[in-house]
């Protein structure tokens, strides 16, 4: 499959886009590829300039969806570790705001972990495996072809960290909570031992498709709304839930794997959002206004 293929099977799983928008999507990046003359993920910002530059005559609206359709396959590459660079800032800018991630509240998040702390008391293989994929999506902000992929070696012996490899190539050390290592443990013995692979299948290993199937199973049984619930909800959370307790920025880039702090950045706005929102409820002022 290529770049292309990958980002639109992403947004097909785990972000359920229509067919009407897959196919629009489709169209566009392949047609921007085909402009540009190169494989588009390997396009720089002065070729995606160029292209912006190009659809200057279109009409607002489309123009808009194309570059949104770009920003949003770009950003996939860097979180995926395909690209450690996001070139879209060279893009023409429409008049629209940069959605900011979906998150859960901590609430939404216990009660995902009670579900699934419950259902692993069972001793069933499956239960296990999957609080053990919860804890280190949530506990150490992995994303998922990370987690899907984790080679048996990786698993930290005596140092509370994990080794991750992207698919770039980068490896970063995670560090792994005393929770999730528990939950490793318990997997470790209940795990097919004739495997390379942390979370095997039949055939080598989870699939991240697999891995989002999971999670809306889960939501389901958890009482939350399955649509709010994927990998990469899990990977904000555990960033904008940091943030929130007072993590330093740059510590969070080095810990989800970002080779640009402007990646990273999204996270302030959504702490902002959220701050603005508690002093618009809960500052005296607002209080006083609203009893007038």
């Amino acid at each position: 499959m290529s770049d292309i293929d990958d980002f639109l099977a992403m947004l097909a799983t785990e972000r359920g886009a229509a067919r009407n928008t897959l196919l629009a999507y489709g169209r566009d990046l392949r047609q921007a590829e085909e402009m540009a003359g190169s494989a588009l993920a390997t396009l720089s910002a002065a070729q995606l300039a160029k292209l912006g530059q190009g659809w200057s005559s279109l009409a607002p609206s489309t123009m808009a969806r194309k570059i949104s359709a770009l920003r949003q396959f770009f950003g996939f590459l860097v979180d995926e570790g395909d690209r450690e660079d996001d070139p879209t800032h060279a893009l023409p800018r429409p008049a629209t705001r940069r959605p900011l991630p979906k998150i859960l509240s901590h609430a939404q998040v216990e009660a995902l972990f009670q579900c699934a702390e419950a259902e692993a008391g069972s001793e069933r293989p499956e239960a296990v495996r999957l609080l053990t994929m919860l804890e280190l999506l949530y506990g150490s902000g992995l994303r998922a072809t990370e987690l899907v992929s984790l080679p048996l070696s990786a698993v930290p012996r005596d140092e509370p960290f994990l080794t991750v490899t992207g698919k770039g190539g980068q490896a970063r050390l995670v560090p792994v909570s005393t929770r999730a290592k528990k939950a490793l443990s318990h997997w470790l013995v209940v795990r097919p031992t004739k495997s390379r692979w942390l979370f095997p299948s039949r055939t080598g290993h989870l699939t991240r498709i697999r891995l989002f199937q999971m999670l809306k199973e889960l939501a389901v049984r958890a009482d939350l709304p399955p649509e709010k619930l994927s990998p990469h909800v899990l990977r904000h959370a555990f960033a904008t839930h940091l943030l929130e307790g007072g993590a330093d920025l740059r510590a969070l880039q080095t810990l989800l794997g970002h080779a640009d702090i402007a990646t990273t950045q999204i996270y302030t706005h959504v702490d902002a959002a959220r701050l603005v929102k508690l002093v618009n409820e809960r500052h005296p002022l607002a209080r006083a206004r609203a009893s007038d």
